[in-house]
């Protein structure tokens, strides 16, 4: 199962013109600051309505401008884990991974809601940290605790904005290992913001880098090396040897 998108936004002074189709597995999603990466993420969301285009994840076609199709964020299946991570910083662990599941959406009962989402965090490594609050947590931890609120809607897509960027290099380490075996043994297809050429290596991703709102360059990161397309792509891939 992958995912496939053609989408036309204006947001602010970016115009963004995107295609992109993807198999299972990671898709590393890099470009200079402003190229369009966090707003395709929030597209594909659909946090941002665009223009025109398709988004389709799996089977599933989840926006279609020209034949009216725009299915809610909440009912998108997308787990979306922005910057920052996102927790609510007045609630406790277990019930930030379980709010997803709150929405109309999922309908489940509210115990049933806690009952998962022990699981989730139980299955990621980190059910000592249900009862306690965001701010109570290493940038480490909350990591984790967003990752487990994403995958807690078992979505079609899991969409990562720079999951590393907050912690230090010791445990940017841990992080890419845990990371690396959630979606390459049992996790669904990720489309991953980052800007370190080591991201992408761990996560053994392909590429798809962004400038000025237009893809400039796909494919692995060998192929990306080879033949650099951008003064930026040149500088990312150099770092990686």
């Amino acid at each position: 199962m992958g995912f496939g998108l053609e989408l036309r936004a204006r947001v602010g002074a970016l115009a963004l013109d995107v295609a992109l189709e993807a198999g299972a597995g990671v898709t590393a999603l890099v470009g200079p600051n402003g190229a369009g990466k966090t707003t395709l993420l929030r597209l594909i969301a659909g946090v941002l309505r665009p223009e025109h285009g398709v988004v389709r994840l799996g089977e599933r076609i989840v926006f279609d401008s020209a034949r009216g199709i725009d299915v809610p964020a909440e009912a998108r299946r997308v787990g979306y884990v922005p910057q920052g991570y996102g927790l609510f910083p007045h609630l406790r662990v277990l019930d930030n991974v379980a709010f997803g599941l709150s929405t109309r959406a999922h309908r489940h009962a509210r115990e049933a809601r806690r009952r998962r989402a022990g699981a989730q965090l139980e299955a990621l490594g980190c059910a000592r940290l249900a009862p306690r609050y965001p701010a109570e947590l290493s940038a480490g931890e909350q990591q984790r605790v967003a990752l487990a609120r994403a995958l807690v809607l078992e979505p079609a897509i899991l969409l990562l904005d720079e999951p590393f960027a907050a912690t230090d290099a010791a445990a940017r380490r841990g992080l890419r290992e845990h990371l690396v075996e959630l979606l390459h043994e049992s996790g669904p297809p990720a489309l991953v913001v980052t800007h370190d050429a080591r991201d992408i290596v761990a996560l053994e991703a392909e590429v798809c880098a962004l400038e000025d709102g237009h893809v400039v360059q796909e494919g692995t990161l060998e192929a990306v090396a080879a033949a650099p397309a951008t003064a930026f792509l040149k500088e990312l891939v150099g770092a990686a040897v």
